[in-house]
């Protein structure tokens, strides 16, 4: 599998891996525990089979023309209940054109994973995964109530298969 992700300014960064720090400091699950090198605070915006031929030239260039771009996160939630612990993002307008584009260049791609399809998508920040929703307002409170700020300011995309990153930008 071969992601499409968007990697944070070094703020809204420092504040995603903050919050890991506290959960995990109050001995709920989160992300700060794994250690991987490639582990880091992104937005996914596809995850396919693998790219076509071409695709990661045609990204590349799409991200430079267009990157940073804003962003606001929201509340922090559990999808379905029972899964990941997450940082909503705002969706606003540049954002939701540049999944759309991303899913353009992806269009020729083996094995979409549908929940990343326009109209599907719901653009998050992971915190932790299978994390339970009883422990929803014990993570909130944890966490933090703010809304941190910052930008996507460049692009890469994840190999399952050997857990390798590989830069989307060309700056």
């Amino acid at each position: 599998m071969r992601t499409v992700e968007l990697v944070c300014s070094a703020g809204l960064d420092t504040a995603v891996r903050s919050a890991w720090d506290r959960l995990a400091a109050a001995g709920l699950p989160s992300l700060a525990r794994n250690t991987h090198p490639t582990n880091r605070p992104h937005l996914t915006l596809a995850a396919v089979d693998g790219f076509p031929p071409g695709a990661e030239h045609r990204l590349a260039n799409l991200f430079d023309a267009v990157l940073p771009v804003p962003v606001t996160l929201d509340r922090i939630v559990v999808l379905d209940g029972s899964a990941p612990l997450v940082w909503l993002v705002r969706p606003a307008p540049a954002l939701t054109a540049l999944h759309a584009a991303v899913w353009d260049v992806l269009a020729d791609a083996v094995g979409h994973r549908p929940w990343h399809a326009p109209g599907a998508w719901v653009p998050h920040l992971s915190l932790a995964l299978r994390f339970r929703n009883a422990d929803l307002r014990l993570a909130r409170a944890v966490a933090g109530g703010q809304r941190p700020t910052g930008a996507f300011v460049a692009a890469r995309s994840y190999d399952g298969a050997d857990r390798t990153v590989t830069p989307l930008t060309h700056v």
